[in-house]
């Protein structure tokens, strides 16, 4: 294992200088290690003076390749032969020996709220806690109080090539299809979220989904096994319009165990919880207007994403489509009811009508302005009832927007406009 006495005589290519890649050029600067190299398939003029003029020879040169989360080895694969020497950014926190608590989460569907239910609790409960990784903020750029808690987003992308990442507390959620283009298959997309596990050791928790639990003991790790108990969860009554949905209700379960760990008072925990602001884009409540409410769920990019919101009310008029994922079906047997009337917008029409047609009311209404439109001439049918206007997609932006935020803005701008 690498050893951060040693870290200075190790050579180093920080490879993508997305957010990540910048934010461990700018660790190795603070800690007086010149010993790097620096390469971006597009930036060419930044960082030029630690550029190598030839990548393959510096590719075999180096001891570790920091790779950044979106660069994947099925598309770049004069890297694939180096894959021993990949490392991440998270492996860096945890090879610089920090004496803090780390709390690490992944799963498909709600890391980033729980991450931040994470840090409302233990706050509120006077610990002291930074949040970063994949939520935000790299997690070497974090300034780190001592005594402190280290809540870490982990995406599989980051996990992929993990290979130091010990967490005193490793927490998976849940395991849905996705990101099956970036990792060729389910089998590795899963085995990357199970590294979190890997190095743990007795004194360590594991934090599991019930459904994978079987899978934990297959690979024989460490750590202490909790698994959440929904009955005891189930007695708990928590009022707070941003934890409504199902797929918040099934995370804040998992958070329920974690403050038995640490002996946080039931009564301490519903108080947190009461108090908690959701995150934009995900399953977020941000008008009610004429017996409407209006949710922005833009966060939802598939259809295992979409169907907790769908879950959570009737008289939904929804708004679907952008860019499907690899693999993803949609099935609304079990939330028809729910829906009044689906709204089809994006590029790939085809792919989403066929899979509804028959099975729900729906226009295509290609964008969000049209779809708002159409909806607010259709609500006016049904009188004297609660009604809900949902953006949940089930499919990337990318089609139509430059990422899931900037079409859960516009969505929440429209609504505000014509509602």
């Amino acid at each position: 294992m690498l050893q951060i006495p040693k870290l200075k005589k190790l050579s180093f290519l920080v490879y993508g200088l997305g957010i990540s890649g910048r934010s461990v050029i700018s660790f190795f600067k603070k800690n007086n290690h010149k010993n790097f190299k620096v390469w971006d398939d597009d930036n060419n003029n930044i960082y030029k003076n630690f550029r190598p003029k030839n990548l393959n020879q510096a590719l075999k040169e180096v001891d570790y390749i920091i790779l950044a989360p979106g660069v994947s080895l099925l598309k770049h694969k004069n890297l694939k032969k180096f894959k021993k020497k990949i490392i991440t950014d998270i492996d860096l926190f945890y090879l610089s020996k920090n004496k803090q608590k780390s709390i690490v989460v992944t799963g498909t569907n709600g890391k980033s709220t729980t991450c931040k239910l994470l840090a409302h609790l233990l706050q509120k409960n006077n610990f002291k806690v930074s949040v970063g990784g994949n939520i935000g903020t790299p997690i070497l750029d974090l300034k780190i109080a001592n005594n402190s808690y280290v809540i870490i987003e982990a995406s599989s992308f980051q996990l992929s090539h993990s290979k130091f990442i010990r967490p005193d507390y490793a927490i998976f959620l849940n395991l849905t299809n996705d990101h099956l283009d970036w990792h060729g298959s389910m089998s590795s997309y899963l085995n990357s979220k199970l590294k979190i596990f890997k190095l743990q050791t007795k004194n360590q928790h594991a934090i599991i989904n019930k459904k994978l639990k079987s899978i934990f003991f297959k690979k024989k790790f460490k750590s202490k096994l909790v698994v959440p108990k929904d009955k005891n969860f189930k007695k708990i009554k928590i009022k707070n319009d941003y934890l409504i949905s199902n797929t918040n209700n099934e995370n804040m379960n998992f958070l329920y165990a974690f403050s038995k760990l640490l002996r946080i008072e039931e009564k301490s925990f519903i108080r947190a919880m009461k108090t908690f602001k959701g995150l934009p884009h995900r399953f977020e409540i941000f008008l009610k207007k004429n017996n409407i409410t209006y949710i922005n769920d833009s966060k939802a990019t598939s259809f295992k994403a979409t169907q907790s919101a769908l879950s959570s009310f009737k008289n939904i008029y929804w708004i679907l489509g952008g860019l499907p994922k690899k693999g993803d079906k949609i099935t609304i047997s079990k939330f028809k009811k729910n829906i009044i009337k689906c709204y089809v917008i994006g590029r790939n029409i085809n792919f989403f009508k066929k899979q509804i047609k028959g099975k729900l009311a729906f226009s295509v209404t290609k964008n969000l302005k049209k779809s708002l439109i159409q909806i607010l001439k259709d609500v006016k049918s049904q009188k004297n009832i609660n009604k809900y206007v949902l953006l949940s997609p089930a499919a990337a932006s990318f089609d139509q927007f430059p990422n899931f935020e900037m079409r859960g803005e516009e969505f929440k701008r429209l609504c505000k406009k014509y509602a």
